[in-house]
């Protein structure tokens, strides 16, 4: 895995003046407009689950591919993670992404277009936003994908027998594993291993998509 070690920006200010822009590699909002409170929750999780692993900075730095610098500043809540980094600490820490990002919720939970954790790609204009993530003894996380066209979404590899399944809701993408994608449009699904890599690249304006990840 290539080095991430530049893929954090500065935290966004209380006036949510950075960190929300598609395709910029960094985190948006959190569904009440504060990517302070989002960046503060990613640090908190990745802090604990770093400590519950019994692994130190340097170690999992090492294991995620990131420079300790750049782990030290998001533990601190002082960097803004693209969704490449966290997916990389995730995968180090063996953990679905959602559990660093999504604060528990009561149980009766909506979530409006525009609203929830967002995370943006550093490599294409793609953001996820996690719907709901995977309860204790459940298999699956669920997220919303807006993206445009232009660059590829390019996955590495997930934790080991991850599973992806795809619906299109508008536009056209190409998504599935890197060697052979599938061309799926409106009402269109498709599921593939999420533990090679994968692509996700978007063939109309304003596509989206809704992704559920299961895990074992």
């Amino acid at each position: 895995m290539a080095s991430m070690s530049d893929q954090t920006t500065p935290a966004t200010g209380p006036d949510g003046s950075t960190g929300n822009r598609p395709g910029g590699g960094s985190t948006g909002g959190n569904g009440n407009g504060n990517g302070t409170e989002l960046i503060g929750q990613i640090a908190a999780s990745i802090r604990r689950e770093r400590e519950r692993s019994g692994l130190s900075m340097a170690e999992l730095a090492r294991r995620a591919g990131i420079a300790k610098s750049t782990l030290s500043q998001l533990e601190s809540g002082a960097g803004n993670p693209s969704v490449e980094t966290l997916w990389a600490l995730g995968v180090a820490l063996n953990v679905p992404f959602s559990r660093l990002v999504d604060p528990p919720r009561p149980v009766v939970k909506v979530i409006r277009v525009g609203e929830g954790p967002v995370t943006h790609s550093e490599r294409a204009d793609y953001a996820a936003t996690v719907l709901s993530s995977c309860p204790p003894n459940a298999r699956r996380d669920i997220y919303r994908i807006e993206a445009q066209p232009g660059e590829t979404r390019a996955s590495d590899p997930h934790m080991p027998g991850t599973v992806e399944h795809v619906l299109i809701g508008a536009g056209r993408a190409l998504v599935g594993p890197t060697e052979a994608p599938v061309e799926l449009g409106p009402g269109d699904y498709v599921s593939y291993p999420g533990d090679a890599p994968h692509v996700f690249r978007a063939l109309a304006p304003d596509t989206l998509a809704v992704i559920v990840m299961e895990h074992i």
